[in-house]
This record gives C-alpha cells, structure tokens and sequence, in this order.
C-alpha cells in the first residue's frame, strides 16, 4: 500500500544552474546534495557505469524536488515543447501573488507559455518551462 507522495524528480543539464533556478526563482531550500556513481544505481537507473549529481529541494512539508544531472551516460534531449505529449508532467506550486512569481521566473530564465490568467473565480494560473524544459505550473488560490 502506497503510504504518500514523497518527490518529484526533474532531469536537468546543468546541477548548479537549476539549482540556482529553484533557489533564486522559486525560494526552495537545499535540504540534501550528493553523487550517485556505479554500484546499487546503476541497478536503479539501467544504466552501466552511471554517475549522478543530485539535489534535494524543499519548502517544508514532506513531498520534495529532486533534480538529476546525469554525468554518466550523458543525456539526451526529448521534444519538451509540447504539453499534450505521452508522459509529459508538470509540477504545480501554490502561490500569494502569481504576478510577481511570473515575472521573478521569466527574469530567472523561465521559458513562458501563458501570462497569467483567471481561469475560474478565485483561481489564477499559468505555464512555464525551466531552462530545461521541464513544466511548471503556477497557481494562485483565493478564497
């Protein structure tokens, strides 16, 4: 029986610049860094010879961010312009005042889909891309 959600994990090209992203852009917390290398995760990821840097980010509560830069074997590249693409994700976070989060991410180096927009009363949001490509999605809940 599953228990919870415990993280969302995100690929990314460059460790210290996404991290500099989430940090800067977002305000999540560095609660854990380290490298993977040969052994138990190559099992995990099926990857001979694999080696891993990865950081853990949070902002209280348990469900967490985990950004992979694989050194080893060296990524690739998937088509991320597309939303309606089988196993495309998106992680959403929850804000006080998605106007200025937008533009503080656009000015980090966010790639924007949508300006904000209501979309139900009391309900704002919008899409953006990390500078790797991966789906963001801003929510602000008013009640």
């Amino acid at each position: 029986m599953i228990l919870k959600m415990h993280h969302t994990g995100f690929v990314v090209a460059d460790l210290e610049r996404a991290v500099e992203f989430y940090e800067g852009g977002i305000g999540l917390e560095v609660q854990n860094r380290y490298e993977r290398q040969g052994g138990p995760i190559e099992q995990v990821v099926g990857y001979e010879d694999a080696h891993l840097k990865i950081a853990i980010l949070g902002i209280g509560g348990e469900h967490v961010l985990e950004l992979i830069q694989y050194v080893n074997p060296a990524p690739g590249q998937r088509p991320m312009s597309e939303r309606s693409v089988i196993g495309g994700s998106h992680l959403a976070f929850a804000v006080d005042d998605i106007q200025a989060t937008y533009k503080n991410l656009s000015a980090a180096g966010a790639k924007t889909l949508n300006a904000p927009i209501s979309v139900a009363p009391g309900r704002t949001v919008c899409y953006l891309q990390d500078p790797d490509g991966n789906w963001l999605e801003l929510m602000e809940l008013k009640e």
